[in-house]
């Protein structure tokens, strides 16, 4: 992707800080996840928005099946950007599979993050002997089968569930988002983020983390903020968002505003 990362990836810098802030968005969304979140911190931080490659917003041609089989390539393009923008410090916010992205990243630089900001987050979604992820291996291949077998439908049915919470406008949004992903893609960064399994290296992160965890939410059992709060090797706090649904700057932005204005200004 070389120079023109910047480009490929729709990066956007707003806002009239001097601190520089990053929002980094999810699985299945793009940044437009983040409309009603950046109003609240425009006035306060130089504020960075961009896509992850396999986002429905990104020429698909860029998404290289042999490159992004790991989340490893993913945190180069962070770090190509944070680069490319001369940034040598910022606050970092990622949801859920950009959680774990900004994690990594960390570890590589811990330099240039003075706080990461983690909603949704896992380092790994399969249960194993003593750690409860949430999911089954064999529930994640039906959820595969079900994909391959219809997109469309499972979109349909993928999107209320998600969400959680009764807030039409965010499963009209998440659906949206996740119809601009080719099935392909979206099925192989799937794929790619339930065999990822970052347990090992959580201690390797010196950067103070907040984790935001909906109190219930069908991706991340609570258990899960606990277990990160427990091996992240900074200091770390958790916060629990009294709502429902893995998506809270779609369905109580407000909310997640004010949890993530006390997170930032720890």
């Amino acid at each position: 992707m070389g120079n023109n990362l910047l480009e490929i990836l729709n990066v956007r810098v707003i806002g009239n800080g001097e601190k520089v802030l990053v929002f980094a968005h999810g699985f299945g969304t793009d940044q437009s996840a983040w409309k009603s979140i950046v109003p609240y911190f425009t006035p306060h931080y130089r504020i960075i928005l961009y896509d992850l490659v396999c986002a429905g917003s990104v020429n698909p041609d860029y998404f290289d099946f042999r490159r992004y089989t790991s989340l490893e390539p993913y945190v180069d393009d962070l770090l190509g950007i944070l680069d490319a923008l001369r940034i040598d410090k910022c606050a970092y916010v990622g949801h859920s599979v950009s959680a774990m992205i900004g994690i990594l990243a960390s570890i590589r630089r811990p330099d240039l993050f003075s706080k990461l900001v983690l909603i949704g987050a896992s380092p790994r979604f399969l249960n194993d002997r003593d750690y409860h992820g949430g999911f089954e291996k064999g529930e994640i291949e039906r959820v595969f089968t079900a994909m391959e077998a219809n997109y469309e439908a499972w979109v349909n049915g993928f999107a209320p569930l998600a969400v959680g919470a009764d807030v039409p406008a965010a499963v009209r949004e998440f659906t949206r988002t996740l119809f601009n992903m080719r099935p392909d893609i979206t099925l192989f960064v799937s794929r790619t983020v339930f065999n990822s399994d970052l347990r090992g290296v959580l201690g390797l992160v010196k950067v103070p983390c907040c984790i935001i965890q909906s109190a219930k939410d069908v991706s991340v059992p609570v258990s899960v903020a606990m277990y990160l709060k427990n091996h992240l090797g900074g200091r770390n706090t958790v916060e629990i968002l009294h709502t429902e649904g893995h998506l809270p700057h779609l369905s109580t932005p407000t909310l997640l505003a004010q949890v993530l204005r006390r997170a930032l200004s720890r």
